[in-house]
């Protein structure tokens, strides 16, 4: 490799990561969304006195995203086990609320 080719594949290479780094903070802040919509979602269940585990619902966004992975030509396998991660952390959030409003709702002690 020359040096002038070199150069600009060590500039291209800092581009690159770069964008990773934006993309990986989108992906954060993605998370975070999700995790937000998950404590709602758990104020919504209490209401209407759903449970908070669904599997069938679990098992649906696990299969969704994994016809959009397959889709988007990415292995299904890893996008699959990332996203029993997410929404594994969805239903932490939403026991957690759950935790925090029974807790909120208990009276005072006298």
């Amino acid at each position: 490799m020359t040096e002038p080719s070199k150069a600009l594949a060590l500039q291209e290479l800092s581009q690159c990561r770069q964008e990773i780094e934006s993309i990986d903070n989108d992906l954060v802040e993605l998370l975070a969304r999700r995790l937000r919509l998950g404590t709602r979602i758990a104020e919504l269940k209490r209401i209407a006195e759903l449970p908070i585990l669904d599997p069938t619902r679990e098992a649906a966004v696990i299969r969704r995203v994994t016809t959009v992975a397959r889709e988007a030509g990415l292995p299904t396998e890893p996008i699959r086990e990332v996203f029993w991660q997410i929404v594994g952390m969805s239903r932490r959030a939403q026991e957690e609320a759950e935790v925090r409003a029974r807790g909120a709702s208990r009276p005072e002690p006298t």
